[in-house]
């Protein structure tokens, strides 16, 4: 029964080649995601090594977060780490040298203005000279370091970038003013925010404090131990000449390394998750070619199969040679799609290092053992699971029975048991799915979607007929004979149409939903700007980092503004009914305004209570922190300041929903002076006396002195944001479900080709009885449109319903969040389904037209 299998296969070769690249796209996934992120975790460990060869203890400050983490800012009496730190540690008999680390955002602007970088990998830090008047750590390419507060120094692709040189004045900004700086020197680093494309900027260290900390402190000393020293006992000593502090925290390298390496790994394991999620859908897709195809080869060998019977071969031996057949096929697309998935690999690192200029470590291409074996059983695995249903029908073909039958129609029984299964996970799923939308249960909802998918393609058989039918009088209309024959051929075989649309469905229903859930989100993001934002513009940090108090002068100084707001985040502690037995249950933080001008800024609509209630020093609870945290009007709450002092904030009215003022809102005139210097602004609020000119953008921009890190945003640029946000996510979710797309496409060309080589005496006899050759390309072609355009009606009606579930359970989360349904993009699916049936057809459909009259005719 092998050499069977093997002559079976070799002989239907050309048949089983489409099924053969499904599957090896699918592998292909698979293979080339595990030996990108098994090659790139790899290299990350390595250079993660590198980074702490030398370190033999790290200490770091928690609390000494920098410019750009939080809010850098500690209260009088919390510990740090200072130059006297520094100092005892670099005093212990085992330490060979304590180097004090401060870090922080810095945005660095080519000749243009523009920022250099993503912004959120612009990194600032200090320069420690050696006796050579040498950072070891940063070596340099040209030039020399920076001595005072006038000079920088940049890594070589930031001023490759930006056109320095040395010498050039450089313009540098931290979250305030822009400074000018003489450029001293170009500087070597393997810091992976640098390489991820993010910038470094170098300073003294008396200066980096000053930007990042405050004079004397350091975020982070990094001790290298004498030679014989051990890093375990070098740890202890270091300890007990530290200040004792919860922020404090003390590591060997080896264990920093450890926990780096770990971090690296989970990272690795999210990546591959998140693509084997979308290798799976594609091999999902592939599942019902590869049934498809099993399918019409068992019956187009209906004879061979009997015969076969008939000379002795029990049923067990059939159904062995089927599936010897499926894991020969399997094994032979698995190699194939092995190798490609490598090479998939190999691109993706070159493009992203190349033309996206993402640098990501260099290192030798890793193919683990388990990449090969995961890639083949999964290929060999799926394709013999797919192949179990049509490998139990060849053997209960009937010796005599079916030696003059050319096929074994599906009875009606079979049909009968498969639309009762079908409906059954259909009310299945729509129960759960009406469950979860009422609980808000995203699982649930995730359960019912998946439940009424699977039962919708159990139906689709039945569902073939009524929705090809819809469809039929245009195509009779327009191409009158070919179009008839073409409706009648699609429903001929329900199965068959059912598992063809049922590929192309997937993809459908997945594309339409993203779509859908991104229309909604943008809409729901638009109304409620237009709503709850009055101001004309909103100044922030590029990075998402704090603003300095010093821009909020600046700003109210501009010409045109008319009235501003700065708001400020800190976070107090309750004194009183809160958070008993959860960790940091009893914090909360405060978002304070200015009471005076707050109201022009932004749309106040009181629920309860006082409209007055800022201006009077009381707070302001947005609608959904009220029923969380259970603050009523009246309420009074004990409070500690980040500075220490204690006081009481009563609650004076509840905010309906709002998207520009959530939480708690108090006035800055009673909470910001117990903030901490340096504590910063999270944004600046800005109404014009004009409006939203282009005068008062460049008049905030000229107040802010030009820093590259510091984006001025109207109502437009907030929005289009936001759009291109979501777009970007939906665009890399499009380009990963492409793939079962492509699969799908060849499931249709697939079967359209062995239907046509199944139907070769049908189509000589039509050929005989006068329709031409242009007929038969339109029958064929017309027939492959059905299908698609049946299997793009079904996913993008499951699409729209999956969706409005999943907006449904994030109506609570966003305001205004309602089902938007984009007709245009909608309509373009479709249209694309129809494309996708026209195109896979091109080839059999011409096939077909070539077929010999007489030859066809003689055809079994």
């Amino acid at each position: 029964m092998f050499r069977t299998a093997l002559r079976n296969v070799l002989a239907h070769k050309g048949r089983l080649l489409m099924t053969m690249l499904a599957v090896m796209l699918g592998t292909a996934f698979v293979s080339g995601t595990l030996v990108f992120s098994d090659t790139m975790g790899q290299a990350l460990r390595t250079q993660n090594s590198k980074s702490y060869a030398d370190i033999a203890v790290t200490v770091s400050d928690g609390a000494a977060v920098g410019n750009g983490y939080g809010d850098g800012a500690v209260a009088a009496d919390t510990p740090t780490l200072t130059e006297e730190t520094r100092k005892k540690v670099a005093a212990l008999p085992g330490t060979a040298e304590a180097r004090g680390v401060v870090s922080g955002f810095t945005g660095i602007a080519d000749k243009k203005g523009a920022l250099i970088g993503n912004g959120f990998s612009t990194t600032g830090t200090n320069y420690v000279p050696g006796a050579d008047g040498t950072d070891l750590r940063y070596p340099l390419v040209e030039g020399r370091g920076p001595k005072d507060a006038t000079e920088i120094a940049l890594d070589t692709r930031t001023a490759e970038k930006g056109g320095y040189r040395v010498g050039d004045t450089v313009r540098a900004a931290v979250n305030g003013p822009v400074m000018e700086l003489k450029l001293t020197g170009t500087l070597h680093t393997n810091d992976p925010r640098v390489m991820a494309g993010g910038s470094l900027a170098a300073f003294d260290t008396a200066t980096a404090q000053k930007l990042f900390l405050s004079p004397g402190r350091y975020a982070e000393l990094d001790v290298k131990a004498k030679p014989g020293t051990d890093d375990a006992a070098l740890l202890t000593a270091v300890k007990q000449v530290l200040p004792q502090g919860d922020s404090i925290e003390a590591k060997t390298g080896r264990e920093l390394a450890a926990e780096q390496d770990r971090m690296i790994g989970k990272l690795t394991k999210m990546l591959n998750l998140f693509f084997l999620g979308f290798a799976a859908i594609s091999l999902f897709v592939g599942i019902f070619i590869i049934a498809n195809t099993f399918t019409m080869l068992v019956a187009q060998r209906t004879r061979e199969l009997a015969l076969l019977r008939a000379v002795g071969a029990t049923r067990r031996q059939i159904t062995r040679s089927v599936k010897i057949e499926a894991v020969l096929v399997g094994l032979t697309a698995s190699v194939g799609g092995l190798l490609a998935g490598i090479g998939i690999a190999v691109g993706l690192r070159a493009l992203l290092n190349g033309p996206m200029d993402a640098n990501l470590p260099d290192g030798p291409l890793v193919i683990a053992p388990t990449t090969v074996l995961v890639a083949l059983a999964v290929g060999v695995l799926v394709t013999l699971a797919a192949a179990w249903l049509p490998a139990r029908r060849a053997s209960r073909i009937a010796p005599v029975a079916a030696m003059s039958a050319s096929e074994q129609p599906a009875t009606q029984k079979s049909l009968r048991v498969r639309n009762t299964v079908g409906l059954l996970f259909t009310l299945a799923g729509a129960g759960a799915l009406a469950a979860g939308v009422g609980s808000k249960e995203v699982k649930l909802v995730g359960l019912g979607a998946a439940a009424l998918l699977l039962g919708v393609f159990v139906l689709t058989p039945l569902l073939s007929r009524p929705l090809i039918a819809l469809l039929a009088p245009v195509l009779r209309a327009v191409y009158g004979t070919p179009g008839k024959l073409a409706q009648e051929n699609a429903v001929r075989n329900p199965r068959r149409t059912a598992a063809t649309a049922s590929a192309l469905t997937i993809g459908v229903t997945l594309i339409t939903s993203l779509t859908v859930i991104g229309a909604s989100v943008n809409k729901a993001v638009d109304d409620s700007s237009d709503s709850d934002i009055k101001a004309d513009y909103t100044v922030v940090m590029a990075n998402s980092s704090k603003l300095s108090d010093e821009v909020a002068t600046q700003i109210a100084k501009a010409p045109g503004v008319s009235a501003m707001s700065a708001e400020r985040g800190l976070r107090v502690t309750l004194g009183e009914g809160k958070g008993q037995g959860e960790d940091d249950a009893d914090r909360e933080w405060l978002t304070a305004v200015d009471p005076a001008t707050i109201d022009q800024l932004a749309t106040i609509k009181i629920k309860e209570g006082s409209a007055d209630a800022l201006k009077q020093g009381k707070l302001l609870v947005s609608s959904g922190r009220s029923e969380q945290a259970g603050y009523k009007v009246g309420s009074t709450l004990a409070v500690t300041y980040p500075d220490g002092t204690k006081g009481s904030l009563t609650v004076g009215g509840v905010l309906e929903a709002n998207t520009a003022l959530a939480g708690v809102i108090a006035p800055e005139n009673v909470v910001g002076p117990h903030t901490l210097p340096g504590s910063g602004l999270n944004k600046v609020l800005v109404k014009g006396k004009d409006g939203a000119t282009e005068q008062l953008r460049q008049a905030l921009r000229d107040a802010t002195g030009g820093n590259p890190l510091i984006s001025v945003k109207g109502d437009k640029d907030i929005k289009a944001e936001s759009r291109q946000a979501i777009t970007n996510v939906l665009n890399l979710l499009y380009g990963l479900l492409g793939m079962s797309v492509v699969i799908a496409v060849l499931g249709v060309v697939n079967t359209m080709a062995m239907s046509v080589f199944e139907r070769r005496r049908e189509i000589g006899m039509l050929r005989a009885i006068g329709l031409d050759r242009l007929g038969i390309r339109r029958m064929v072609r017309l027939e492959s449109l059905l299908i698609a355009l049946f299997g793009g009606l079904v996913g993008v009606g499951l699409g729209i319903l999956s969706a409005w579930a999943v907006v449904r359970t994030m109506a609570g989360d966003l305001k205004d969040l309602g089902t938007v349904v984009p007709p245009l993009q909608i309509a373009g699916f479709l249209l694309a389904a129809a494309l996708i049936g026209l195109l896979a057809a091109l080839w059999p459909a011409h096939r077909a037209a070539k077929l010999d009259i007489l030859d066809s005719i003689k055809s079994e």
